[in-house]
């Protein structure tokens, strides 16, 4: 929870995002749909949903994969942001 504290302020920066969604997924009865458990941040605007609980169908919803591309430049743009707190940069591939 500690990256989600940290991240969250970077994510709403980076997104003109007054708040965030924070939503954790531990099983497939909660949603989750890769086998490991992972923290959604979600960074949110007013009026981004008519209303708010929307987002978790958004979240269930089918959506066309990301391109590496898109993935690449969201990382370049997030990454100077990140660049302060290292922890946020540790990620091994």
């Amino acid at each position: 929870m500690e990256t989600v504290r940290l991240l969250g302020p970077i994510l709403q920066t980076a997104y003109q995002a007054q708040s965030l969604t924070i939503c954790i997924q531990d099983g497939p009865e909660a949603g989750q749909t890769v086998p490991h458990v992972h923290v959604h941040v979600m960074p949110r605007k007013k009026g981004d949903f008519e209303q708010n609980d929307e987002i978790y169908r958004a979240i269930e919803a089918p959506r066309n994969p990301r391109t590496p591309e898109a993935m690449a430049l969201e990382a370049a743009i997030l990454r100077p942001l990140c660049a302060g707190i290292p922890q946020l940069l540790t990620h091994k591939r």
